[in-house]
């Protein structure tokens, strides 16, 4: 007899966001908000956890962040 398993929507949602997200890019601003500040930020992505990338290669260029992997790491905003 195959056991059933309990399918929780809500789990399922934020895995159908996620796989959205992954082609999208969000700013450093925005992405420093999102997990927490700047530093967190920083170290995220030294420790190979959110890739980030500068479109045009110049020293002072705008850095895109993986949208995906920032939600991942999302500070706890509740209260």
């Amino acid at each position: 007899m195959a056991r059933m398993t309990a399918v929780n929507p809500k789990e399922i949602l934020l895995e159908n966001i996620l796989l959205f997200m992954e082609d999208q890019k969000f700013g450093k601003e925005l992405s420093a908000r999102i997990v927490g500040g700047e530093k967190k930020l920083e170290n995220l992505i030294a420790a190979g956890k959110i890739d980030a990338d500068k479109r045009n290669g110049s020293a002072n260029g705008k850095w895109f962040c993986n949208a995906a992997q920032v939600l991942r790491h999302c500070r706890n905003m509740r209260k």
